[in-house]
């Protein structure tokens, strides 16, 4: 073996070390102290708040300087002003949150009680992406600390400055044992989801989240998987109620979030083919009219790095070498794309076809596809030809078409008329669906997805009601079951009848 070769492998070794004495030491304060109580989750999830309050400029500066360009503005509402009405709903409610169910409540005063009772999983992994560092950390660690567990984060490597920010700062809020940051690269990222957490929640790629899952799974580790996808928007049929250049505007200004690297951002746009035109021309008008530079402009987004410029470049390249109309609405003397700044001018591609990449690939950039339909149902089948998105968006009126498109597709939410409108409502899950994702936090979900809701049940009766399983099996018990069965099939076979017997009488009017 090589110097350089020992080298790397005892990197391997002190980092895989670290980690697992990281680990064994919140596990081991975690078993001696037992689940906090109310006060001192409230103050782990104010410290949290602390942690990122405390410290914004400190860092928008460093999300402006990982990702090349990106708005002061942009950062602050994305990253601390957005997740601060999720965080405030969880506050208030954790204190409900906690509280056990009571069952067999009529059998409590004759000596049997039973309780299911939501208590913390132990340790939960955090493993952060990019696009939102710190945004897409916090939240689910609010969570965590709010079902009663500690955390370890590992912080994406793509934005190191942040990442390196986060672990400088943790230290002055937490113990190492409630809250640990750990930096480093996918060698670091990989030993950390193979690490025994009671649980690991990850938001990045699908490709990435297999290996997550694969990882988790040698130790059994449940997973909460935040993925992407291609996520698809419908401009409604009934062109007598849906005002074209509106949708056109909203959709077009909706892609350009985050230079258009936001896993719920629209990805393509299915238009009746009579409006394809005229919703052309006015997204086309609405970039050019939020963009007059890009360039110089602070307020547009850098892709985040030179590997994922060219990916996006790449897409672009391969739908354009296969016939497809690739517009760039790139400002007057301005040479973009532009690979010092990170830049790519928005672009809107039509006549894509299921040979291109860009047909199937997430394009996690500032590019929209559109396509015509000529029926609900053919927009449908083709969104439903697809892995289920994160997000189905609908731009029209909310009325029989509408609840047709919900009812007839996959999706991890649904939003009318408006970017990201599943994720206002702070108690509502968020969480995608098959390829997208599994599981779902925000709200109790969020607490429900770090908790073990463990049933206790204890019995001050004179007489065992489970001890009749045991041998001998007198021959009351076994008259008890063979009527009891007899009761349910009977009971069974009159509901499917009358099911038939409704079924005839539809089909008859």
């Amino acid at each position: 073996m090589s110097t350089q070769e020992l080298a790397a492998d005892g990197a391997a070794w002190d980092h895989r070390a670290e980690l697992e004495t990281l680990l064994q030491h919140q596990r081991a304060a975690f078993v001696a102290q037992g689940p906090p109580d109310l006060d001192v989750r409230l103050n782990r999830i104010d410290r949290l708040s602390a942690l990122v309050l405390d410290n914004t400029d400190a860092f928008v500066t460093a999300m402006d300087a990982d990702f090349g360009t990106r708005s002061r503005a942009a950062s602050l509402f994305t990253e601390v002003v957005g997740i601060i009405p999720v965080i405030e709903h969880t506050r208030r409610h954790v204190a409900q949150w906690m509280k056990s169910t009571k069952l067999l409540r009529a059998a409590r005063a004759l000596g049997l009680r039973a309780d299911v009772q939501p208590t913390p999983l132990g340790v939960v992994g955090v493993i952060g992406p990019w696009n939102f560092p710190l945004n897409l950390v916090v939240l689910p660690a609010a969570a965590a600390f709010a079902a009663g567990n500690r955390v370890m984060i590992k912080m994406s490597e793509i934005t190191p400055r942040t990442a390196e920010l986060m672990k400088d700062l943790a230290p002055k809020y937490f113990d190492s044992t409630e809250l640990a940051v750990v930096t480093g690269g996918p060698e670091v990222a990989a030993t950390f989801s193979a690490l025994p957490f009671d649980h690991l929640f990850f938001t990045g790629s699908p490709e990435v989240g297999k290996l997550v899952q694969q990882a988790a799974a040698q130790n059994l580790v449940p997973v909460t998987l935040e993925l992407g996808g291609k996520n698809p928007v419908v401009v409604a049929p009934d062109q007598g109620h849906v005002d074209i250049t509106r949708a056109a505007a909203r959709i077009a200004a909706a892609r350009m979030v985050n230079g258009g690297q936001v896993c719920v951002c629209p990805d393509y746009v299915l238009v009746p083919d009579g409006a394809v035109e005229v919703f052309i021309d006015q997204a086309r008008r609405t970039l050019e009219g939020m963009f007059p530079s890009i360039l110089d402009n602070d307020d547009y987004c850098s892709c985040v790095n030179e590997p994922n410029f060219d990916r996006v470049l790449a897409l672009l390249d391969d739908a354009r070498a296969k016939g497809a109309d690739v517009v760039s609405v790139a400002p007057a003397g301005e040479p973009l794309p532009d690979r010092a700044t990170r830049k790519i001018a928005p672009t809107i591609v039509r006549g894509v076809t299921g040979d291109m990449r860009i047909a199937h690939e997430e394009i996690f950039g500032p590019v929209l596809v559109v396509l015509g339909y000529s029926n609900l149902d053919d927009a449908i089948a083709c969104i439903n030809e697809r892995p289920a998105p994160l997000v189905a968006y609908w731009y029209g009126p909310g009325n029989d078409d509408f609840r047709n498109f919900v009812q007839r597709t996959r999706s991890g939410g649904v939003a009318r008329n408006d970017f990201a409108a599943q994720m206002i409502p702070s108690a509502a899950p968020f969480g995608g669906v098959g390829r997208s994702g599994m599981g779902a936090y925000h709200g109790k979900a969020g607490f429900d997805a770090f908790s073990h809701y463990r049933t206790v049940v204890g019995s001050d009766l004179p007489f065992s009601i489970t001890g009749s399983a045991s041998p001998p099996f007198r021959t009351p018990m076994k008259l008890y079951a063979d009527a009891t069965l007899r009761l349910a099939r009977n009971r069974t076979h009159r509901r499917i009848e009358r099911s038939r017997s409704a079924r005839i009488a539809g089909v008859q009017q």
